[in-house]
């Protein structure tokens, strides 16, 4: 008997989908990656120290501009008082209605300021109106009101502002150490702010003293202009902040919440302001006025108490007189 041997073919090869060829899984892993990397940016461009901005993506670079404007602002910074300010004022305008033509508004603390390419205010500002004034480099008005004929030669800067502050009372007071210590970590962490131009930080419980000061030729591009930076700290703490609101402004002293009630802050430039007395406020006059009529009324008085005391040593020597004749004629 023979031996009879049969070839079995061999089984066919399949490939799985599930296992993808080596140089597919890395086009696909490269893919993903950039699908993920373009999400991730479009979501992250934002601006983290304006909340009044609006951001897109062009090109893969995140650009920002301020709120019913083009122009577009440096994120990794402050943005200045002036445009700020400019936002703010824009916004609050009611829309749809014709302003009468000969209405105004002093409105001394928020009006449209006019803004330099670079960011700080012109020298003189006019709030769109007739009426014109100077500034200073923190937008505070340092000359008298007039018209559009008025000069302004130069934008003198504020070089120290001084900050006020009053805390709800409290017992115990916070400790000078710790609360100095918080307040120099704060302008310094949220405000970007050399700690160099934190001059002193006083403390006599409730209120609280801070002197920022900031001279023309101490100040380098880099550095963030203590004029913005109180006026961020001044929205931070009225309520009303600049900073996205992701970014909450928490103030506290060794855990303890550093509740602010009241905050005042005061300018000064390197040439004094240009007031003239005729422009004098109503309270001012009002203290003028008294001090006049009290040196008035004391005159008055002393003049009629002389008198009284002229008249009696007359009528005295009249009477001594009279007597000495009848003395002599007896």
């Amino acid at each position: 008997m023979g031996l009879v041997v049969r070839l079995l073919p061999l089984p066919k090869t399949y490939s799985c989908s599930f296992f993808p060829k080596p140089m597919e899984s890395s086009l696909g892993t490269v893919l993903m990656l950039m699908l993920v990397a373009t999400t991730a940016a479009q979501y992250s461009c934002n601006c983290p120290t304006n909340r009044r901005a609006t951001c897109n993506t062009n090109s893969g670079s995140c650009f920002c501009t301020l709120l019913d404007s083009n122009r577009e602002i440096d994120c990794s910074t402050l943005t200045s008082k002036c445009l700020l300010m400019k936002t703010e004022a824009t916004r609050k305008q009611p829309r749809g209605f014709v302003r009468p033509e000969h209405a105004f508004v002093d409105n001394d603390g928020l009006y449209n300021p006019d803004c330099e390419d670079s960011g700080i205010f012109k020298a003189r500002q006019c709030n769109q109106t007739d009426t014109c004034w100077c500034v200073n480099s923190a937008g505070v008005r340092r000359t008298d009101k007039s018209d559009t004929n008025l000069k302004c030669p130069e934008l003198v800067r504020t070089n120290w502002i001084f900050i006020e502050l009053k805390h709800k009372e409290r017992e115990p007071a916070f400790s000078e150490s710790e609360l100095k210590n918080s307040l120099q970590q704060v302008f310094q962490t949220r405000y970007m702010l050399n700690p160099g131009y934190i001059t002193e930080i006083e403390y006599k419980p409730p209120f609280i003293h801070v002197d920022l000061k900031q001279n023309k030729s101490q100040k380098v591009p880099e550095d963030v202009d203590i004029a913005d930076v109180a006026y961020y700290f001044e929205k931070d703490v009225k309520g009303d902040s600049v900073f996205p609101s992701s970014n909450t402004f928490n103030l506290s002293v060794n855990g303890a919440p550093l509740e602010i009630e009241k905050i005042l802050i005061y300018y000064v430039d390197e040439k004094p302001p240009e007031f003239s007395m005729k422009r004098l406020t109503a309270g001012v006059i009002a203290v003028v006025v008294v001090v006049i009529l009290a040196i008035i009324i004391g005159i008055t008085v002393l003049v009629i108490t002389n008198k009284r005391r002229t008249g009696k040593y007359e009528k005295v020597e009249i009477k001594e007189m009279g007597e000495l004749r009848r003395t002599q004629n007896s």
